[in-house]
């Protein structure tokens, strides 16, 4: 699926818990846990997942036992060691609807979300926070990629320079120098 349809359909949804009373802020998180939970599947050979985190036993679940299952997961994650721990550390459900759960496990399963060429995750995550910004009139507070890769192009770094992004938000100008980088086809090493 392109990215901007899987965008579309991932902020229409986002209205959806918007309207429970979910938060921009609570909605991406629990979008977040969600993601890494499948993605952390997908690479079962490089985490050590708990056998309550198989999602594909995850997604055949209904109603209150997705909800148990579920919350049991985040748990289970907060005290798995490791980078997962660290990234499920303090995490709750927030989505207390389990329909709408469950129809967000399901828009999540329709994607391989490790096997694109591309970074499918951080293009959803700066498109996200880019219509939240656009609807909460803060959007000059987002500086849209393509503008950041005009700069990054009239900047033309090199590798021995120090890059330096001081309102970074969401990384997008480390991003754009190293897509830079990659279309230019310069080899960054370990230098010191």
């Amino acid at each position: 699926m392109a990215t901007n349809t899987l965008v579309d359909k991932i902020w229409k949804f986002c209205d959806t818990l918007r309207d429970d009373g979910l938060g921009y802020t609570d909605y991406l998180e629990q979008l977040t846990y969600l993601l890494f939970l499948k993605m952390a599947d997908e690479n079962q050979h490089k985490f050590d997942l708990p056998e309550i985190c198989n999602w594909d036993e995850l997604q055949k679940l209904q109603k209150g036992e997705l909800m148990t299952q579920y919350e049991s997961i985040l748990k289970t994650l907060a005290k798995s060691g490791g980078m997962l721990e660290k990234i499920f550390a303090s995490s709750q459900n927030k989505i207390h609807d389990s329909f709408k759960l469950k129809k967000l496990i399901n828009l999540i399963s329709e994607e391989d979300w490790t096997s694109t060429e591309y970074d499918i995750k951080g293009e959803i995550y700066e498109s996200l926070l880019q219509k939240n910004a656009e609807s909460s009139g803060a959007g000059q507070y987002f500086t849209p990629r393509p503008v950041i890769a005009a700069m990054v192009e009239c900047v033309n770094p090199k590798e021995t320079e120090k890059v330096s992004d001081p309102s970074c938000g969401t990384g997008g100008f480390f991003l754009g120098v190293l897509d830079y980088f990659k279309r230019n086809k310069t080899l960054l090493t370990d230098k010191k």
